[in-house]
């Protein structure tokens, strides 16, 4: 697995999360098998058959979410500068097609939430706009087709 970079505000979500699943749900979890095994022949028994089956999926999630964290690495928000676009940078761009300003945080993609103006690295406009300065134009591929955008503003 490779190295995953997180500020230290997703690092803490994902631990509450892998907290709440080994202590919440994985208990709950059990108490669902247990019950569905006293009902008697597990050949014939679906509620026993979706409980095992909610039972991998959660451990496949512990799993996935201990090994992220275990290869994470938080970023040195205090290193960031805003003379060009970078990972956690609040950009404002101006689409100059109809004028329109967007203002995005660039994020993690395990941090995304378009919702809230975060904006995954591993999308087009993000890997657009990396590296480029105020006043510089660039041309992103969407699928809706080609888009100019120009760098307003870059603040963290």
């Amino acid at each position: 697995m490779s190295i995953k970079y997180i500020t230290e505000e997703g690092l803490k979500k994902l631990k509450e999360e892998l907290l709440q699943l080994e202590s919440v749900e994985r208990p709950a979890i059990s108490k669902q098998i247990a019950e569905a095994r006293d009902k008697g022949d597990l050949s014939e028994n679906a509620e026993y058959d979706a409980a095992k089956e909610a039972q991998g999926m959660l451990e496949m999630r512990i799993a996935k979410l201990k090994d992220t964290i275990a290869n994470s690495r938080i970023i040195d928000e205090s290193k960031l500068d805003t003379s060009k676009v970078q990972l956690l940078n609040k950009v404002v761009i101006k689409n100059l097609k109809n004028g329109a300003k967007m203002t995005y945080t660039i994020v993690p993609d395990s941090e995304a939430d378009l919702k809230a103006g975060k904006l995954a690295i591993s999308t087009p406009i993000a890997k657009g706009l990396l590296g480029k300065k105020i006043g510089d134009k660039v041309e992103i591929q969407v699928p809706s087709g080609m888009m100019t955008f120009e760098v307003v503003e870059i603040s963290l």
